[in-house]
């Protein structure tokens, strides 16, 4: 039985699940918006590479803030307040994004819509984990699939125009697409807050700083986390560079790592019932090990396409996974556990492709890469040690 089982009837369970999968799908749109349009914000206002990878940084600093504090809000106070005023402000962070004449413009909406991005994603998976207690992998790889209907959504839509400025009506539609969610939202009812005491959930989440399985999740995500910031937001830039791909060529590239792990995570959702979830993990990473070896040392564009496809589907089962044992770990306190890990996870979103945008400019974006398949052995490599410790 779900934690909400108890306090809200199943028809209201199955609508907040399917609110959960929109909200992933809304921060999809916020996570893969800056690499998206990155080529047209280069060129429009003349940022070197360097000041486009800091953008990155910008937007995943606002993703680590927001994760940080939404969990003790939503063990305190509930969801729905959370979500429906974070949702309503990423609607205003795309518009600022769309029309921004200035770069303090773009930068400010940038931070607002990475903050709020964050509280998004963090609340809709706490909230996905409460409501699939009975097989929490499962249910958080289907949530985390619809983030990627969202990350598709965008560089499909601006690979069919072309020209100045036009990234600005996709994403401004974009904005006003999420509305809709914070309109749905409003409407449910959610279960009550998890924590009836004043200041209890500031109080847990500094006690599970210190639990070493929560900060070993942590480092896998952190490093998860960097890579995926690192593909979502450097590889139409990769491909023009080094691929010598046009707009919408580079656009598709995008588009398809975002669908491969779409895919996979809608699969996991079964497959899962049939395979331990860590070595579902193992073989995940092994795939997308191969895949990005391959992307780096080809030049040939039907290898990359085939390479960046399945990286987006060896990666997909890192984060449903991992957010899983959390969840089961803390299931009590599941927004503040995620609220720590995810804090932990995306300093590596937020360090990763300034990284890569700093060596990019001085040694090359395929050089750069290499941070990837390193990041996917250690990761490979702190699993197996997890493995050797749970058979002992």
């Amino acid at each position: 039985m779900s934690v909400v089982t108890a306090t809200v009837p199943r028809s209201v369970e199955r609508q907040l699940f399917l609110l959960a999968c929109i909200e992933l799908a809304v921060f999809g749109i916020v996570l893969t918006t800056l690499g998206a349009v990155l080529p047209a914000i280069v060129d429009r206002f003349g940022i070197s590479m360097a000041d486009a990878g800091a953008l990155f940084t910008l937007v995943t600093f606002g993703v680590l803030v927001g994760s940080l504090v939404f969990g003790p809000i939503v063990d305190r106070y509930g969801y729905k307040g959370m979500l429906c005023g974070a949702t309503a402000l990423i609607a205003l962070g795309l518009e600022g994004i769309a029309f921004a004449p200035s770069m303090l413009w773009m930068r400010g909406s940038i931070l607002l819509v990475g903050v709020v991005g964050g509280m998004v994603n963090g609340g809709a998976n706490a909230l996905g984990a409460d409501l699939s207690a009975e097989g929490r992998s499962g249910g958080l790889a289907l949530v985390g699939s619809c983030f990627g209907i969202g990350a598709v959504g965008v560089p499909l839509a601006l690979s069919v125009r072309q020209g100045p400025l036009s990234y600005a009506p996709v994403i401004s539609w974009s904005g006003l697409a999420v509305l809709l969610a914070v309109a749905f939202a409003s409407t449910l009812r959610f279960p009550p807050p998890k924590q009836t005491r004043g200041g209890a959930a500031l109080t847990d989440s500094r006690r599970l700083v210190g639990d070493p399985v929560l900060l070993l999740m942590g480092v896998i995500l952190f490093l998860e986390s960097g890579i995926e910031g690192v593909i979502g937001g450097w590889t139409t830039t990769y491909a023009a560079q080094e691929l010598r791909l046009g707009t919408r060529p580079s656009l598709l590239l995008l588009a398809l790592f975002w669908f491969g792990l779409t895919l996979t995570r809608v699969a996991l959702g079964t497959v899962l019932r049939g395979v331990a979830p860590i070595r579902a993990l193992f073989g995940g990473l092994t795939l997308a090990l191969a895949s990005v070896l391959l992307l780096i040392f080809t030049k040939n564009t039907s290898i990359a396409t085939a390479a960046i496809f399945l990286l987006g589907c060896g990666l997909a089962a890192s984060f449903p996974i991992v957010l899983s044992f959390a969840g089961d770990r803390y299931a009590t306190l599941s927004g503040t556990a995620f609220s720590v890990v995810m804090t932990m996870a995306l300093a590596g979103g937020m360090l990763y492709p300034y990284v890569v945008g700093v060596l990019g400019a001085s040694t090359g974006l395929r050089n750069a890469f290499l941070i990837v398949p390193a990041s996917i052995i250690v990761q490979i490599g702190l699993l197996a040690h997890i493995s050797r410790n749970s058979r002992a």
